[in-house]
């Protein structure tokens, strides 16, 4: 079973992408901000994250640009999930390492199929 963290502070968003993983086989863990995502990626393994930008404390682009720059995490993939749409917020996304962006609200289908994708996960 691959393993998901869902990084985001809105606690709906967390639940309506935690449901969607898990109804399609998923274990997901949470994180609120940045920071706790770090803490938990640094003592527990993730086939990939799911960031959203606009958080408190430490935002998706820092998080990323930390991982990126973590020996042991830099290879994890990364989906960065989010509000802003504007072609500028999705080149920073990659620039600072995002493997995939997605504009919210989230297509069910499309978000499982591409989250299976980049985690390695079979597509049926």
């Amino acid at each position: 079973m691959k393993k998901v963290l869902i990084v985001d502070d809105a606690a709906t968003v967390r639940m309506y992408h935690r449901k969607l993983l898990e109804d399609a086989g998923f274990e997901v863990d949470e994180a609120i901000n940045g920071y706790e995502a770090l803490e938990k990626a640094y003592v527990n393994y993730y086939d990939l994250y799911i960031v959203d930008i606009n958080m408190p404390q430490l935002d998706g682009y820092n998080f990323v640009k930390e991982i990126r720059s973590s020996e042991s995490l830099k290879q994890s993939p990364v989906i960065m999930v989010s509000t802003e749409a504007e072609e500028n917020d999705i080149e920073k996304a990659y620039k600072n390492g995002a493997n995939f962006y997605i504009v919210k609200p989230v297509k069910p289908n499309e978000f499982i199929k591409i989250c299976k994708l980049f985690s390695g996960e079979p597509y049926e």
